[in-house]
């Protein structure tokens, strides 16, 4: 895992402007601890920042395909899964090796399929190859969006990332946000392409973007499609188990201490029973993974159950730990360290967004720091409730119901957070013109039940929008922290199939995620195998809501925050009992609080 960026353009030689690809590339050190570089050349500046995990010495980037006159150079981030396959493919066509790193293979597999690369690659990433022989950038993103990449338009040309702050480097690009971007914020509908920021877009998921002398033009190698499913439950329970099985264990090669992320919910409960498995048959019956888990001083006592919590995850974590044989460490974090203006103001910064989840991505990003004391990969449960149909809105009959995507009704508020009147954005046209377009671009099959029809609206829906912004969420935090995350529940494979697999296989057992579930029978104890749905824990104390209503009273004297923000809604919560204060009135404040990190941050030309 990594951090990658730079620029190429027809209208300027590169070699003259070292420090602006150094600026850029010094903005993503958090990604990439262990090392940096930068490659310049005519018409293209490529740098990158490296979290070293496969082959510690021999993975240095750019990496040039010879040391002498390259005819391309890659900047790469991620894991490809399968490499050791495609570099014995490779060899057999004749390409040679001089590292074992991941890397190299996606270097050679350009130089033997070109653009068409990306179809050979199983895993997450995004990178960059610029092509010297035949003057063109290429940039690639996997199939599911694990890997974040941006880019902008510079004068000939254009700037690319793994976030937005690396852009910024590049003096031609500013920070910019405008209505639009502020639509895309804050109505949280999770369109892939265009961002917050003004002129600043992301490559699709699945995409591929190519800039040329004759400019840029993007097309997508994979997307989520349809295709007829004939196997009974049985067959399918075996399937699911294999493809699970398989993402999971491909998935443990690291160099570097690897751990597994246990909620203590049925995900990331059967991924880490999984892994736990395989490093004994690899290593001996006394191998035992670590895995760790996150909690808060109060929880035991305060916890109160709301709109997206039944219960108290740590007992759940430490006795599936206890049954799989895990090294199992509980993180318990003080509320007062999730009010730490420095920790909210990190977060914020990782992100470049004034969107997030308040406490839920503090908390994340101290768990994230804490773990990478002892460990630079991590495996998390990610995307199962996407793939598998985990989510209160899949069983919902008033969100199934309902004209407008499932998750806006957790809420029930219009947008994230209550917007200034004045700026006139219109969301709920926006919101709804979306939502139509969304759905048109869902695949049915022709005897579809409108139930059956229904659901595979829902399910597209999660996985194409709602599960883009929680891996963008896991990257920037973990990333931020010099961790690896991975995410076996996005193995393209698994998601096709359960994805084809009808709603009745879904739900055979008259509840969520039927199939994992089936899975998980042996590999988890019973009290997690039938446990309801549990989202990420927040603080329930008091005192964090008081500490809040006073961040956001302060966020709420500057101008700016205001110009954006509807302080006669927002006012009402501050005045809430702090013991009173509701999750959806507690997450405007959050909001609001954010909203000021990162006005102060980036400095933001409005353009309102």
């Amino acid at each position: 895992m990594c951090g990658i960026t730079g620029w190429a353009s027809f209208h300027r030689d590169a070699r003259t402007r070292p420090r602006v690809i150094e600026a850029m590339t010094a903005t993503l050190t958090p990604r990439g601890p262990d090392a940096g570089g930068v490659w310049l050349g005519e018409h293209a500046a490529i740098g990158h920042r490296r979290l070293a995990v496969i082959d510690l010495a021999g993975g240095a980037q750019p990496m040039p395909d010879r040391p002498d006159a390259p005819t391309a150079v890659l900047s790469y981030s991620g894991e490809v899964y399968n490499h050791h396959e495609l570099r014995a493919e490779l060899r057999g066509r004749g390409h040679e090796f001089r590292t074992r790193s991941d890397t190299e293979v996606v270097l050679r597999a350009y130089a033997e399929w070109g653009e068409d690369l990306a179809e050979h690659l199983d895993g997450m990433f995004a990178f960059a190859v610029w092509d010297e022989r035949a003057g063109k950038l290429v940039l690639v993103r996997d199939r599911l969006g694990v890997k974040p990449l941006f880019w902008a338009a510079v004068d000939g040309g254009l700037a690319f990332a793994s976030e937005p702050k690396a852009l910024f480097a590049h003096p031609e690009i500013r920070p910019r946000v405008d209505a639009d971007g502020l639509r895309e914020a804050y109505s949280l509908l999770f369109n892939t392409g265009p961002t917050v920021w003004s002129g600043v877009r992301e490559v699709e998921p699945g995409g591929v973007l190519v800039l040329d002398r004759d400019g840029i033009r993007e097309r997508r190698y994979w997307q989520l499609d349809l295709a007829a499913h004939t196997d009974d439950k049985d067959t399918a329970v075996d399937r699911v188990a294999r493809l699970v099985g398989g993402a999971a264990r491909g998935q443990l090669e690291a160099d570097v201490p690897l751990c597994s992320l246990l909620s203590g919910g049925l995900d990331s409960t059967v991924v880490t029973a999984l892994l736990a498995d395989e490093l004994r048959l690899r290593e001996g019956p006394d191998a035992r993974i670590r895995s760790y888990a996150v909690d808060y001083s109060d929880q035991a006592e305060q916890f109160t159950g709301d709109v997206l919590r039944t219960g108290h995850d740590t007992p759940y974590a430490t006795e599936a730990g206890a049954f799989i044989g895990t090294d199992h460490s509980t993180v318990v974090l003080d509320p007062r360290d999730l009010l730490d203006p420095e920790h909210r103001r990190a977060v914020v910064v990782a992100r470049d967004s004034p969107i997030g989840v308040g406490d839920m991505d503090t908390s994340l990003y101290l768990l994230f720091g804490e773990i990478r004391r002892h460990s630079t990969v991590a495996l998390s449960g990610e995307a199962a409730d996407e793939v598998f149909g985990g989510y209160p809105w899949f069983h919902n009959p008033e969100a199934l119901a309902a004209d407008t995507f499932p998750w806006l009704l957790v809420t029930g508020d219009e947008a994230a957070m209550p917007l200034n009147p004045e700026l006139d954005l219109r969301i709920g046209e926006f919101s709804a013109d979306t939502y139509r377009g969304a759905l048109a671009a869902v695949p049915h099959l022709d005897d579809e039940t409108p139930a059956e029809h229904r659901q595979r609206e829902m399910q597209h829906l999660s996985l194409t929008r709602w599960l883009r912004q929680l891996l963008h969420r896991k990257d920037r935090l973990s990333m931020a922290q010099g961790l690896e995350v991975r995410v076996p529940y996005c193995d393209h494979r698994l998601v096709e199939y359960a994805f084809a697999a009808p709603w009745s296989l879904k739900s055979f057992d008259g509840r969520e995620k039927s199939l994992l579930r089936a899975v998980g029978a042996g590999l988890a104890p019973d009290s997690v195998l039938y446990r309801p749905k549990n989202h990420y824990p927040a603080t329930h104390h008091p005192d964090y809501n008081r500490g809040l209503q006073d961040m956001a009273r302060d966020a709420l004297a500057d101008d700016r925050v205001r110009s954006i923000a509807d302080e006669t809604r927002i006012k009402p919560c501050l005045d809430t009992p702090a013991d009173q204060l509701e999750w959806g009135h507690r997450l405007r404040l959050e909001r609001v609080v954010d909203l000021a990190l990162w006005l102060d941050h980036h400095q933001p030309e409005l353009v309102l």
